[in-house]
């Protein structure tokens, strides 16, 4: 039930005509208290859809009711017309459950460029309104996807509270703060100011170290919000360990469903003079279309991964970094090492081990492969 697991919420998911796939395109998630505390990170790309735009100022005061969700348009460059539509979206569940306009968040995803007929949103809000339910979570969950081949929800339980989550993303996965549209809740009593310090380093560790392809969104969000249903006031740290569990089994989740991807490949970069060299190493082979495109041909061709970790800035030796891919160092400081030849890449699962021999940082980053199918999915997306 994912969203509708922690105690006090309510959600549902509608169809309301805005795919021409059809299926259920819109959602609401509902929380009915006692407390309504929430926090929430967003993209970091400076081109920004109206629903982030609308939900950054919402989110001010860290009281959040009600999160309106659509797939089938992402309300993105859209012009005034789309700021109203984003605005009435707000109005129109606010005024359905009894709540203020300021504390309704709202996200879009699907197609930049296009307009959404403010009509069948606000008809499909106000279905969604009557079908709420403490049920409703699966629902919803399906309501956001877009090209996903499959719904993302994780639930995690903690000394008295619960915390779920639900996510969608498939395509543009290289989230600054955030990735594409995830929604968490949790009945534990936190103040709005401990949400946000602990979604912040969730996402730090988990959904900003996704990098399946190298492009942004403009739509992304990370919504924490808490109830308080179970009268239980965590405590701070396993808190924050759980909606990191939470994040990263949604993150991994949708690395697994990445657009035409058949391989999740796992850069892990030990060894870096500190955490951010680490990040940039990883993030550098996990861009490299030749290194994905080896992969894709099952191929351990280690000479891509030292030549993109060599256009970074971070501090190591090249000819003293180690490479091994699935348990098998093919490269030890900068010269082969064992060969090529037993190294096992017919199985989805890629790990590369990157170790830069400078000092004790590590951080691990997540990707695909570069395939045909991608290519093909991405070439017609809008057409």
């Amino acid at each position: 039930m994912s969203v509708t697991t922690a105690a006090g919420f309510e959600a549902a998911g509608v169809e309301a005509g805005l795919k021409a796939s059809g299926g259920l395109d819109v959602a609401l998630v509902v929380n009915r208290g006692p407390r309504f505390d929430a926090a929430a990170v967003f993209t970091s790309n400076r081109a920004q859809a109206h629903p982030i735009i609308w939900s950054k100022q919402v989110i001010d005061d860290g009281v959040v009711t009600a999160i309106a969700l659509n797939s089938g348009g992402a309300n993105c460059f859209t012009g005034p017309q789309g700021f109203q539509v984003t605005h009435a979206t707000a109005e129109h569940v606010a005024e359905s459950l009894g709540a203020s306009v300021g504390d309704i968040l709202v996200c879009s995803t699907g197609l930049i460029g296009e307009q959404l007929p403010q009509d069948k949103i606000l008809a499909g809000m106000s279905a969604a309104v009557e079908a709420l339910n403490v049920e409703g979570g699966t629902n919803a969950s399906l309501a956001i996807m877009t090209t996903d081949s499959k719904p993302k929800t994780a639930v995690a339980s903690g000394s008295g509270y619960t915390v779920g989550g639900m996510a969608k993303g498939a395509g543009m996965l290289a989230p600054g703060l955030a990735t594409m549209l995830v929604v968490i809740t949790t009945d534990a009593a936190v103040a709005s100011s401990d949400l946000d310090r602990a979604l912040r380093e969730a996402t730090r560790v988990t959904f900003d170290r996704l990098d399946s392809d190298g492009c942004m969104s403009t739509n992304d969000q990370v919504t924490l919000l808490a109830s308080g249903a179970s009268g239980v006031t965590p405590d701070a740290a396993e808190f924050a360990a759980l909606v990191t569990s939470v994040c990263k089994d949604l993150a991994e989740q949708l690395q697994g469903d990445a657009e035409g991807a058949s391989h999740d490949i796992r850069i892990e970069v030990v060894g870096a003079a500190n955490e951010d060299d680490a990040v940039v190493v990883g993030r550098s082979v996990a861009r490299n279309n030749l290194f994905k495109a080896a992969i894709f041909g099952n191929d351990p061709n280690w000479g891509r991964v030292l030549a993109a970790i060599g256009t970074t800035d971070a501090a190591f030796d090249p000819y003293a970094v180690d490479v091994s891919m699935n348990g098998v160092r093919v490269c030890h400081a900068g010269a082969p090492d064992r060969s090529r030849d037993e190294v096992d890449l017919t199985g989805r699962a890629v790990h590369v081990l990157i170790d830069l021999a400078t000092g004790d940082a590590e951080a691990t980053i997540l990707t695909n492969d570069l395939t045909h199918d991608y290519v093909h999915e991405n070439s017609a997306y809008s057409s």
